[in-house]
């Protein structure tokens, strides 16, 4: 038996985790009383993202070894993600592991999953109040705070530990980034200032000036601040020098740049970029990288009328939140936190199951192997995905360009629309592929626009820019995901 739990973990290292749950299912029968068997069981479904079949091999691993930290722990966040209330066994997990992050993190998404926002806020405090340096807790505080509504004082909590640890440049640059986000460029400063005065000059807050200028549309300090800098291999500084040369009409000074770091772990915040860079200078290597035509498909799914308004009557109540998350594209209307996929209800996992035969369909059509492309370079063996959302939108709401680092392919699935009165000018509503940021101002048309109809899935690569079209009132309900980026062993 030795030998097989060997194999089986070797499985997992190699990322087969599919070949993992073969073996260790076997195992399971073969040793029915170890409790780690059950719960490198419940590991390995975890990464096959079977939530409700992780959360029953954990509970095995927890009744077998009740003092076990990682089971209990499995137990808490596989049924967590699969959309069960999991307050008390997040904190039975604590008890057995007092200051595991990922418990209380977990614990505190769990409360306010389940409508307990303050306290979830709460559980966060009591932590940082005896850990200010906690920049994960500290993260995780200020995005709670902001999607329950504080806009004005959700990053205090990263104000009051910078006071209790002046010289902490990890937890200033930390509140800069949460205040950054907001486009708050006068309070961003003041940050910078105040951290200069206590620890003095530091190319950290050099950096931070120069995101400044750029992004606040300053070009004189900023084309001061790139040149002092210009020796500095940074990754922050350099896509801002992208993004800074778009705004300039100088793309093939952002082509430089962009082509070095297109080889390093930027790559896939860097290729969007590039398709911008190439389409302006009229290069060819636009087409090799967004296809000609474009790697987009609209596909109409078999749904019955009634099945897309249970499923909209069931995503409403997941709209918990009052605001998007910062970091989220979304301008009007909010977005679900947890994974919506891993949630174990069947109208979730038949919609699941449509989609993903929709992407295998995509993939198959897909030109073949091409290496080094972000798309076609990929394997494409495996579906799994990387996030899984619904979104909601309400009058005048849109999503700005954005694009999608952590997915391979990414999607919209329409699942409730305004009425044909409500939806304003024509293509409101409309989502729309190749349009660049607002913010830099470059002069590019969309590669296509497409309609929003009920049961349409539209998929596309996920480094393809793309943003939606206002509209009038209403509501527009859509389920959206990004296919993980399977990695080659």
């Amino acid at each position: 038996m030795a030998v097989d739990l060997r194999e089986a973990q070797q499985s997992m290292r190699t990322g087969r985790a599919d070949r993992a749950v073969q073996q260790l299912e076997s195992l399971t029968l073969a040793a029915p009383g170890d409790a780690h068997v059950w719960q490198l069981l419940g590991f390995a479904y975890r990464e096959e993202q079977r939530m409700s079949e992780a959360a029953r091999a954990f509970r095995r691993a927890a009744e077998l070894d009740a003092h076990d930290a990682k089971s209990a722990l499995g137990v808490a966040q596989s049924s967590f993600e699969s959309g069960l209330p999991a307050t008390e066994l997040f904190r039975t997990a604590l008890n057995l592991e007092p200051g595991n992050p990922a418990a209380i993190g977990g614990l505190a998404n769990a409360l306010a999953a389940e409508g307990q926002p303050a306290a979830a806020q709460e559980t966060l405090v009591n932590v940082l109040n005896g850990h200010a340096d906690w920049l994960e807790g500290q993260r995780h505080l200020a995005a709670l705070r902001w999607i329950d509504g504080d806009t004005q004082h959700f990053a205090r909590g990263y104000e009051d530990a910078c006071r209790l640890q002046p010289k902490n440049l990890a937890l200033r640059l930390a509140w800069f980034g949460a205040v950054a986000q907001t486009r708050n460029w006068d309070a961003a400063a003041i940050i910078l200032d105040e951290g200069e005065k206590t620890m003095g000059a530091a190319q950290a807050f050099t950096i931070a000036r120069l995101f400044i200028a750029s992004e606040s549309g300053d070009r004189v300090r900023a084309d001061e601040l790139f040149a002092a800098t210009s020796s500095i291999r940074d990754d922050v500084r350099d896509i801002a020098y992208i993004r800074h040369c778009l705004r300039k009409g100088d793309p093939g000074k952002a082509e430089g740049v962009a082509l070095r770091l297109v080889g390093t772990t930027s790559a896939r915040i860097i290729w969007p970029y590039l398709s911008l860079i190439w389409r302006l200078l009229g290069d060819a290597r636009a087409q090799w990288l967004d296809g000609a035509p474009p790697y987009i498909r609209a596909i109409d799914l078999d749904f019955a009328a009634g099945e897309l308004d249970e499923l909209a009557i069931f995503l409403r109540k997941l709209h918990t939140a009052r605001a998007p998350y910062l970091e989220q594209s979304v301008r009007g209307g909010t977005q679900t936190d947890q994974q919506l996929f891993f949630r174990d209800e069947p109208i979730i996992q038949n919609l699941k199951a449509k989609l993903r035969s929709a992407i295998r369909d995509y993939v198959t059509q897909l030109p073949e192997f091409v290496s080094g492309h972000p798309l076609l370079g990929t394997p494409r063996a495996q579906i799994l995905f990387s996030g899984s959302w619904s979104v909601r939108l309400e009058s005048q709401g849109f999503h700005v360009s954005h694009t999608h680092p952590r997915g391979w392919i990414s999607s919209a699935f329409y699942v409730s629309l305004p009425s044909s009165e409500q939806w304003g000018t024509q293509s409101a509503g409309w989502i729309n592929f190749g349009l660049p940021p607002r913010e830099l101002a470059v002069d590019l048309p969309a590669y296509l626009q497409i309609e929003p109809k009920p049961g349409r899935l539209v998929l596309f690569p996920s480094t393809m820019w793309h943003s939606t079209t206002p509209f009038d009132d209403g509501e527009r309900l859509t389920v959206a995901f990004d296919v993980a980026i399977k990695q080659h062993h």
